[in-house]
């Protein structure tokens, strides 16, 4: 049993921001929320998820966003019904409080589910389309041989790791996009013979992000997700979904949490000249759109045929005839874009 629990632990003083770094650091989904020593809540990821749907500053402390009511177990309950809760609530982990709300020690899924170490995932088969018909410039001269969506992530390609994120959701049809050395893409996929049904379809010429959704416009019928060929997104799928669907939106763009620190002091001046405000290397913040979406099939329709047309052109188009464009937002290091040199030598090393 671990007793180091400081890598899980936070003060309820702490900022949002600093709590979703946190998290990342450490690759943990929850935190530990403390007043002093004393044990207060649970934070998790889809806490600060829905804080920062409500636009909730990210500078705002995490004790203004905790839910009322957390699961946690005392010292007198059992271990089947620690095990028994964890599996219903799929917790990460479950701290043991006493009444003196101290901390006696903190079950971890792994130590308890050492056989059957995945938690339960919600199951939906949707269709997937992958959008993998670029030339991957950026991965250049590798690209020059390899297509970037058969470029390897340990034994497997990123098509391939793709697969396997919604394949553990249920989803088993997708549609990839396919035009720079297509043939290559489809003869490798057809020989390793995977557990999918894959349609493949070719854009003759560029048509942008998502021109070629067209050519499938009547192969699809219902709530479908797109991905860009050179992303990983680690995050419930169904967290995703849910939110589309309880929201009713068209599109849901999924966004990651990016942060930037400005190496300077910065001021902030208001008229003559006059100093309001003076930080001290300050860190922005921003919503970065991370190439997944969800959409809705009849938007397939408003896609023109055998043009250029961008995701950002649709998105556009549904704001300007007041739909609905949802952003669900997940942290800086659950987005992996292993489309450039420098991210793609993070993942692999």
């Amino acid at each position: 049993m671990r007793n180091d629990l400081k890598n899980i632990s936070i003060d309820q003083s702490a900022t949002i921001i600093s709590a979703l770094k946190q998290m990342d650091r450490y690759n943990s989904k929850l935190l530990l929320v403390f007043d002093r020593e004393f044990f207060i809540s649970i934070l998790s990821i889809g806490d600060i998820q829905r804080a920062i749907i409500k636009s909730v500053s990210l500078d705002t402390t995490v004790d203004r966003i905790l839910r009322k009511k957390v699961k946690f177990a005392r010292p007198e309950d059992s271990i089947n019904d620690i095990k028994q809760m964890m599996l219903e609530y799929r917790m990460e982990f479950c701290p043991v409080v006493d009444s003196q709300q101290k901390i006696n020690t903190v079950h971890f899924w792994e130590d308890l589910f050492q056989e059957d170490k995945s938690r339960h995932i919600k199951q939906f088969n949707l269709p997937v389309v992958i959008m993998a018909g670029g030339i991957g410039a950026r991965l250049k001269p590798l690209t020059n041989v390899l297509p970037k969506p058969l470029i390897p992530i340990g034994q497997k390609t990123m098509l391939e790791e793709i697969f396997d994120r919604f394949g553990k959701h249920g989803c088993n049809h997708f549609f990839i996009s396919i035009n720079y050395k297509a043939e290559l893409i489809e003869f490798y996929l057809k020989n390793e013979h995977l557990p999918y049904k894959l349609d493949f379809f070719k854009e003759e010429s560029p048509r942008g992000t998502v021109g070629s959704l067209t050519i499938i416009k009547e192969k699809i019928k219902q709530t479908f997700f797109v991905s860009n060929c050179d992303i990983l997104i680690e995050q419930d799928y169904s967290d995703i979904l849910d939110y589309h669907n309880e929201n009713k939106n068209e599109i849901t763009l999924v966004a990651a949490i990016k942060s930037y620190a400005i190496p300077y002091g910065t001021v902030e001046t208001g008229d003559n000249g006059k100093l309001i405000e003076l930080k001290e290397k300050p860190e922005l913040n921003f919503k970065i759109n991370s190439g997944m979406y969800i959409l809705e099939p009849h938007l397939l329709s408003e896609i023109p045929n055998d043009k250029y047309f961008h995701i950002t052109n649709l998105i556009e188009n549904i704001i300007n005839r007041k739909g609905k464009v949802g952003v669900f937002p997940v942290s800086e290091k659950s987005w992996k874009d292993i489309g450039s040199w420098s991210e793609y030598i993070k993942l692999i090393i």
